[in-house]
């Protein structure tokens, strides 16, 4: 019952992790040529309508979602078919009203968050055009909770996938239209004043430097505008998905199963669960508005003074110099350079996001498991489930997490060496490798904030991320702040944010569930297989990159990409070696695999099982 439980959960996990892998692939396919048509200042402006929409999404994941979540696995559990149905009915309405709240929300703080707030007026743009997306993130969330529940991850992880598709194929179409249109308005206006002067987008440029500055806002408002529509085409999935497949409950079921409560019990239930996390939620992505703004804010602060800008010069200078030669910033204008840091940051924290991102699907596929078991007080599958968790994470976080710090530089070069954010490389890559040496907190964060949430614990992760806000806030406030550090201590200050949240969740769950968890083949075990693996990926990029010629730089498979790839590929077969040699696989997790009892048996011969 264990192993079958467990391999449920697995497999659940493993359909979520699939397809955030494919959206990272396809998000990668969209942000390297997104960011050489953006260039670092259209960038800015992207991230900037991106971290306005983040936290009024992020609501819909961590808040009512996982309320129905839970209530439909509970109810089936308990063989309540007729009210997990009537929950799912209960949350559309919710969601409906919440997702008409949302996009009005951000309607109205599109503006004022513009003007005051972003390091460009012109993101304001960008910010409406992604709103619509609000609306449909939310309700889409109903249907991906009540399947979830149902322990059915198919439909999100599909409805993921297209999402990802359609902002690919139409933010791309809808950037390159524009950009066209403004290179257009450009020629036509410079033919018909003698070359002195145009107007692009309804802004007067003198010269192809201008013209670019005034189209990439433009541009960004395209491309978010295709996360909208990517949103529309995976909400149209899951209504017609939900219609043809239904959810599986037979007549009989139906029959059998007890009468359920009324809808607006359903609804205060649902609500009274949610609260605690939406209030989670709430400060967790106000923390990082009020992160966004303080960072934006501190920097133009440090930029202010004379002794500051010229630290900061100098400081970056090389990355500088490079973007002034290519035209693409003015260190005359503050404004913009304030504008170049935010931007080459944001380069840096696509890769922060991108282990969380597939660790996080362990602790929802959790959710369901956990729920039951501690419903029923079965303290051997809670230990098996919060080991598997946590252990999964770790395999997980601390080789990429290591591996992306030693192989930064020559990852941003390969994504974004040949476009129009070449020259941030060198200020973006120590903040990805800042940030891959923390990997491990930020990939077990929400998983451990999902078993706390399954054990009915909801208020501890609203009070740790409180705790965890004021100590991130003042970092801004007075590293950033600070003309030495001035983006590097965002960094710092995001760290100190994770551990905290970190150590406390983990010491409440642990001392809550009173699991005595074996710390060797979860932490211990993975982080030294994780350190040869990060060691060998270095040393032999550095080995490649004095033997293959570097060749044509401006051709994506010159002498840098091919020395990583062999590097990271060789890394990889290091670390699992190493997990093998240290006997870091489970035996009960191999036997949730397919054909588990196979590889078991030949792992055993050997004596490579834990």
């Amino acid at each position: 019952m264990k192993n079958q439980s467990k391999k449920t959960m697995l497999n659940g996990a493993a359909i979520l992790v699939a397809s955030t892998v494919i959206v990272k692939i396809i998000g990668a396919l969209y942000k390297m040529p997104l960011g050489n048509i953006l260039g670092t200042v259209g960038r800015g402006c992207f991230d900037t309508a991106y971290n306005v929409y983040t936290p009024i999404f992020s609501i819909a994941m961590s808040g009512v979602s996982v309320a129905v979540l839970r209530m439909v696995a509970e109810a089936v559990a308990k063989g309540n078919y007729r009210e997990a149905r009537l929950t799912y009915r209960v949350s559309k309405r919710i969601f409906f009203m919440i997702g008409v709240a949302g996009m009005l929300l951000m309607f109205i703080i599109a503006y004022p968050y513009a003007r005051f707030i972003a390091t460009d007026f012109m993101s304001l743009y960008a910010i409406l055009c992604i709103a619509p997306s609000i609306f449909f993130c939310y309700y889409m969330s109903s249907y991906r909770g009540y399947y979830e529940g149902l322990r059915n991850m198919m439909p999100t992880g599909i409805s993921q996938v297209i999402e990802a598709l359609g902002k690919l194929c139409f933010g791309l179409i809808l950037v390159k239209i524009i950009e066209n249109i403004g290179l257009s308005q450009f020629s036509s206006g410079m033919a018909a004043s003698g070359d002195t002067s145009a107007v692009v987008f309804g802004t007067a440029v003198k010269n192809m430097t201008e013209a670019k500055g005034a189209i990439a806002p433009w541009a960004a408002a395209g491309a978010v505008f295709g996360v909208t529509l990517g949103s529309v085409a995976s909400t149209a999935f899951l209504s017609i998905y939900h219609r043809i497949k239904g959810d599986g409950f037979t007549k009989e079921q139906l029959a059998s199963s007890p009468v359920p409560p009324q809808g607006n019990v359903i609804a205060k239930n649902m609500i009274m669960i949610a609260i605690p996390m939406i209030i989670s939620a709430l400060v967790l992505n106000l923390t990082n508005l009020i992160d966004v703004a303080t960072i934006q804010v501190r920097l133009k602060a440090a930029l202010s003074t004379d002794a500051g800008f010229d630290y900061i010069v100098n400081m970056f200078r090389n990355a500088f110099s490079l973007a002034s030669k290519m035209e693409r910033l003015d260190l005359s204008d503050k404004a913009k350079v304030a504008t170049y840091l935010w931007g080459s940051y944001g380069m840096a924290l696509d890769f922060k996001t991108l282990v969380p991102m597939i660790t996080v699907q362990l602790g929802l596929s959790a959710i369901p498991a956990l729920t039951t078991a501690w419903a029923v007080k079965n303290k051997e599958e809670i230990k098996s489930t919060i080991e598997t968790v946590l252990r999964i994470a770790m395999l997980i976080a601390f080789p990429a997490g290591i591996g992306m710090a030693v192989m930064a530089t020559p990852i941003l070069t390969i994504i974004y060496g040949r476009g129009e954010s070449s020259d941030a490389i060198s200020v973006a890559a120590p903040v990805m490798a800042a940030y891959g040496y923390a990997t491990f907190l930020m990939g077990v964060s929400t998983p451990i904030t999902n078993m706390l949430q399954a054990i009915g614990r909801t208020d501890i992760p609203a009070k740790t991320v409180c705790i965890g806000a004021v100590v991130k806030i003042a970092a801004n406030f007075i590293l950033v702040g600070n003309y030495r550090l001035n983006v590097y201590g965002a960094v710092i200050g995001t760290v100190l944010f994770y551990a905290v949240i970190v150590g406390i969740n983990f010491f409440r769950l642990i001392t809550l569930t009173k699991v005595r968890i074996d710390w060797t083949s979860i932490f211990i075990k993975p982080f030294i297989c994780a350190a040869f693996c990060g060691l060998s990926a270095f040393a032999m990029n550095t080995v490649l990159t004095r033997i293959i010629p570097a060749g044509n730089t401006g051709s994506i498979l010159n002498g840098g990409t091919i020395s990583a790839v062999i590097s990271i590929g060789f890394a990889a077969v290091v670390y699992f070696v190493a997990l093998l040699f240290l006997r870091s696989f489970n035996r009960d997790d191999i036997e949730t695999l397919p054909k588990g009892t196979t590889i078991v048996k030949i792992l055993d011969k050997y004596g490579l099982l834990n």
